[in-house]
C-alpha cells in the first residue's frame, strides 16, 4: 500500500512537472501577444474639436492586441448624440495596422493603419427637418449610412508625433444625395501631437492641433423633394473645414493596489463657428428636436474644460 501510494505520488509529481512544463512553453510561445482593456468616462466626448455627444458625459471602452512584431488591432465604442447621428446612440470603431521603428536614428518611428467609424441603425435616410412645420420631414431620403473609413500614416520622435488621415469612403456619407456638391471621398485630417512627460507627480503634458479638409462643400440648391432645403443655415456656411486644439494634463493612479488608471482634464475647441456654431449647418440638431419656427442647435465647436477619468486592464 505505502508503496503504491509513494509511486502515485511521484507519478503525480512528474505529470505535474510535465504540466507545468507544458504551461510554461505554451506562455513563452503566446508572449509575442499582448491584450488589453479600456474603460472611460467623459464629461463631453469631443473628435477632433467638435462634440459628439450634444455637450454631454458618456461612457466609453475599448480592446487592443498587439504582436511584438508591431501589429495592433482592435475594436472600441462611445456614446454619441442622435442630434447628430440620427436614431444611432453609439459609435463602435474598429482598426488595425503597425507600429514601427527606424533604426537610422533612435526614438524615431511610424505607423500605418487603417480605421473604420461604424454607427449601428445611423443612416442620412432618417435626417429629419429641425425646424419645418412637420418636424418628421425626411430631408435626404436616398442618403447612405454615416460609417467612414480612413487609411492613415504617422511618423514620431520621442514624444511628439504627426499623422495624417485619408479618407477611402465619403466623408461621414457626405455625397450628392446628402446635399453636397459631390462626393466627399479623399478628405483628409492633419494632426500634431505632443505627450510630454513632465518630471512631477507622474503628469504629462498633452498638446494636439489638427486640420481637417473636407473634399467638398454643401450644395445650397440641393432640394430633394422640392419644398425642404436642408443645406442651408441662417449663417449660410457651406464650408466645415476648420482647425481644431487641445491642451492639457493627464495623470496615471492607482487606487489601493489596483493599476492602470489614468485621469485627464483637457481643454478643447476648433474654429469655423459659421458651420458648427448654433447658427451653422453642423451645429444644428438632424433629428427633428426643434420646433416650427426654431431649430435646436449648439455650438459643438465651442471651447469646453473636458475631463475624463478611465482604467486600462
Amino acid at each position: 500500500m505505502r508503496q503504491s501510494i509513494l509511486l502515485t505520488a511521484v507519478l503525480s509529481t512528474l505529470s505535474f512537472a510535465q504540466v507545468s512544463y507544458a504551461a510554461e512553453e505554451a506562455k513563452e510561445e503566446a508572449s509575442d501577444w499582448t491584450a488589453t482593456a479600456n474603460i472611460a468616462v467623459v464629461s463631453d466626448y469631443y473628435f477632433r474639436g467638435i462634440s459628439q455627444s450634444w455637450h454631454k458625459p458618456t461612457a466609453q471602452g475599448g480592446m487592443d492586441i498587439t504582436h511584438s512584431s508591431g501589429f495592433y488591432a482592435g475594436v472600441w465604442g462611445s456614446g454619441v448624440s442622435p442630434n447628430t447621428y440620427p436614431d444611432a446612440n453609439t459609435e463602435i470603431d474598429v482598426y488595425a495596422g503597425y507600429n514601427g521603428t527606424i533604426p537610422v536614428v533612435e526614438k524615431l518611428g511610424y505607423t500605418v493603419g487603417v480605421y473604420g467609424y461604424m454607427y449601428p441603425g445611423g443612416s442620412w435616410k432618417k435626417y429629419r427637418a429641425s425646424n419645418a412645420a412637420n418636424p418628421n420631414d425626411v430631408l435626404t431620403p436616398r442618403g447612405g449610412r454615416w460609417d467612414t473609413y480612413e487609411l492613415n500614416a504617422g511618423i514620431s520622435y520621442d514624444w511628439i508625433s504627426a499623422k495624417v488621415s485619408y479618407t477611402l469612403t465619403d466623408w461621414f456619407g457626405a455625397d450628392k444625395t446628402t446635399g453636397w456638391d459631390g462626393s466627399t471621398k479623399g478628405s483628409t485630417y492633419f494632426e500634431l501631437n505632443a505627450a510630454y512627460p513632465l518630471p512631477w507627480w507622474d503628469l504629462t503634458l498633452i498638446g494636439h492641433v489638427g486640420r481637417l479638409n473636407v473634399a467638398g462643400k454643401l450644395d445650397k440648391s440641393f432640394t430633394p423633394d422640392g419644398v425642404n432645403f436642408p443645406s442651408t443655415s441662417i449663417s449660410g456656411a457651406t464650408d466645415p473645414d476648420y482647425t481644431d486644439w487641445k491642451i492639457g494634463l493627464s495623470k496615471a493612479f492607482k487606487i489601493g493596489k489596483t493599476e492602470g488608471w489614468n485621469a485627464g482634464v483637457y481643454w478643447v475647441e476648433s474654429d469655423n463657428s459659421r458651420y458648427w456654431g448654433e447658427s451653422g449647418y453642423g451645429g444644428t440638431s438632424f433629428n427633428g428636436k426643434g420646433t416650427s419656427t426654431t431649430a435646436q442647435s449648439k455650438n459643438l465647436n465651442e471651447g469646453r474644460l473636458i475631463l475624463t477619468v478611465g482604467r486600462t486592464f
